[in-house]
């Protein structure tokens, strides 16, 4: 029997800041990917948020089991830009970057 505590898992879309590229991605503390997206390593200069320059969350959703989670990452990643952009608008309708309201 799986026990389920209390782990946090996010799902989570980055942008760019002309909102032309999206990124999604999945961690366990979403303060502190977003702090390693935005201070990227010499290492992670070949990775695709750096090279795009996503570095702006709009969209987040969140998680206590980390296999739904990544169910979760594996769906929006399959879905159309459309849908992608129906999913954001609905959960953030501006489009606002939401980097500092995340605690």
């Amino acid at each position: 029997m799986k026990t389920i505590g209390t782990h946090n898992y996010y799902v989570y879309i980055l942008t760019n800041y002309n909102k032309t590229v999206l990124y999604i991605g999945m961690t366990n503390n979403l303060k502190i990917r977003l702090h390693q997206h935005n201070n990227p390593t010499i290492e992670d200069k070949i990775h695709f948020t750096t090279k795009y320059k996503c570095f702006h969350l709009i969209y987040y959703e969140h998680f206590q089991d980390v296999e739904q989670a990544i169910f979760r990452e594996k769906q929006i990643k399959g879905y159309s830009r459309m849908k992608k952009d129906k999913l954001i608008h609905d959960f953030n309708p501006t489009w606002n970057f939401l980097n500092e309201t995340i605690e």
